[in-house]
């Protein structure tokens, strides 16, 4: 390697590029900040312009500090791994599952105090429902994704992630997204598209971002030096691929003017729902059970160290899966002005999903086969295997409830709430917590975690939260469906309106308990994740894939 002190340090092309650029987005949002139609807007503006040029700031101090020669590939004839921007996005998933979790119960608990609002827009069900959402799928589930899909795809490739600025753009540029997400929700900036309401301008940021997310996930792939490619990162790469094609068709729009918050989208009437609701659905096929589901093929065989019970049912559960997902948006349009035969269909596939589900789920827990006996004594891996029960329940439930006869009793109850979360809380929040509390004493090489008691205290308080929450909303949700379909001799409806959310209370009140418990027992994650990081003792190096070949 060449002496840093006689290399000359020169501006790659990409950095100037990237420099220049964010020189023109920081003047431009300057000038935008200047002319914008709302305060709300021009608060934005500043936002992109202040980060812009913090971006281009550092771009010029990491060329001074940094030595001439670029980071090595290897060291001593192993690879070099990138870490930094996997502690960063590991981190930011903890402080934003934290907000969401918080934001959440707030929520809840307006829905059962509506005075809770204290009559301030700002903190409206209404804006802070989305914020919920966006926070707990995209911020605290996004973060954990491209945190472990980064993790996974050099450790199962044995290669250093393609890019130096690249990474680090992915991480800090798609947190700055949600910042400008939840900042205008509250503000009241809205497409008002569910699962994707933010604007055309920051929609646009983020299509930037997801571009170099896939071309540093592709680059390193292709950098491999293992001749196969590991099942979790066809799962990842699914995932990135089909988020960004659905991306660009819900969002497409046409923004009023350039000072202007506010677009119009493309897409019209019956079409738009449509649209919508392939994007909605498929958000929840792609991004909350694809990508989890990479997590789930390399974390729980390297924590029970076993290899995957069965490649090839991997292989078949992947090819399945995304085949069939994508068309099962239409049954979240029954008995609307879809026609009937696109209802039909979107039905018939979402039945035929519950097939490849299983086998995941399936395939998932026969990985402890041979090391049952770490259940008792693993509570991070005893939290993961509960995470595919959770999948496998859910990807039952669901298709159950796409059958017509079924979902004419459940759409737009609160069984629907009830079934969401036991897939978000129970599949995506536990896969995700098991896979924080494995990668953190490896990113900042710790022999282990600070307490496994911790862990424990944390499943069973955040268990009894999962139950309560969604059996409060099962009973909810068909009370609801009951109450409004019941007529009395005459033919008139038997309840009015009010009085079926007048027996929901109970119900609410249960689900903010249960809500306020499983915000306790990720506060006591954190808590141990602190502990772990500043306390522990440091550990010999950690070996990239033990017990991972296939078992077959």
């Amino acid at each position: 390697m060449a002496n840093p002190t006689t290399t000359r340090k020169s501006f790659t092309h990409g950095e100037f590029g990237v420099a220049i650029a964010l020189t023109v987005l920081a003047l431009f949002s300057l000038i935008v900040a200047g002319k914008a139609h709302s305060s709300a807007y021009s608060f934005h503006a500043l936002l992109f312009a202040v980060v812009s040029g913090y971006f281009v700031y550092k771009i010029v101090d990491r060329y001074y500090r940094r030595p001439a020669e670029p980071p090595p590939l290897e060291i001593d004839g192993k690879p070099n791994y990138n870490l930094g921007p996997i502690k960063f996005a590991t981190l930011a998933a903890l402080f934003w599952g934290i907000a969401g979790f918080a934001v959440g119960l707030w929520a809840a608990l307006e829905l059962a105090f509506p005075v809770l609002n204290f009559d301030l827009p700002w903190i409206s069900f209404g804006r802070i429902r989305p914020l919920h959402t966006s926070a707990v799928i995209f911020a605290f589930g996004g973060n954990a994704l491209i945190a472990t899909s980064f993790y996974v795809v050099q450790r199962t490739c044995r290669a250093r992630m393609v890019g130096d600025l690249a990474p680090w753009f992915v991480v800090i540029g798609y947190n700055f997204f949600i910042l400008i997400a939840g900042t205008g929700y509250l503000l009241g900036i809205t497409e008002g598209k569910e699962y994707a309401e933010p604007e055309w301008y920051a929609d646009l940021w983020l299509t930037v971002v997801w571009v170099v997310y896939l071309l540093v996930f592709l680059g390193t792939i292709m950098r491999r030096k293992e001749p196969h490619i590991y099942v979790a990162n066809w799962f990842f790469l699914a995932f990135i691929l089909t988020i960004a094609v659905l991306h660009l068709g819900n969002n497409a729009a046409i923004p009023v003017s350039v000072f202007s918050s506010k677009s119009y989208i493309v897409w019209a009437g019956v079409q738009d729902a449509m649209i919508q609701w392939w994007y909605g659905h498929n958000a929840v096929g792609f991004f909350l059970t694809a990508g989890f589901l990479g997590m789930m093929y390399y974390f729980i065989p390297k924590r029970a160290e076993r290899p995957v019970y069965s490649y090839r049912l991997s292989i078949i559960h992947f090819w399945s899966l995304i085949f069939l997902y994508i068309w099962a948006g239409p049954h979240h349009l029954h008995y609307t002005a879809l026609p009937d035969w696109a209802q039909t269909l979107g039905m018939t596939f979402s039945i035929m999903l519950w097939m490849p589900s299983w086998g995941g789920m399936i395939n998932g827990i026969m990985t402890l086969s041979g090391a049952w006996d770490k259940l008792r004594t693993d509570p991070v891996l005893r939290m993961m295997v509960v995470s595919v029960a959770f999948y496998g329940m859910s990807t039952f439930e669901g298709p159950l409830m796409s059958i017509k006869v079924v979902n004419s009793l459940s759409h737009y109850t609160d069984w629907t709430i009830g079934h969401v979360h036991s897939g978000a809380l129970g599949w995506v929040g536990y896969i995700s917590f098991g896979a924080i509390y494995c990668l953190v004493p490896w990113l900042w090489n710790r022999k282990g975690l600070y307490s496994l008691k911790l862990v424990d205290w944390h499943f069973w308080i955040s268990s009894l939260g999962i139950v309560l929450y969604i059996t409060s909303m099962w009973v909810a949700g068909i009370l609801q469906g009951l109450m409004w379909r019941a007529y009395n001799s005459l033919g008139f409806l038997e309840y009015s309106f009010v009085e079926t959310v007048e027996a929901m209370h109970v119900y609410y009140l249960i689900r903010a308990l249960g809500g306020l418990l499983f915000l306790v027992g990720a506060i006591l994650m954190v808590i141990n994740i602190w502990k772990t990081i500043t306390t522990s003792e440091p550990a010999a190096v950690q070996s990239d894939r033990p017990a991972m070949a296939p078992a077959e």
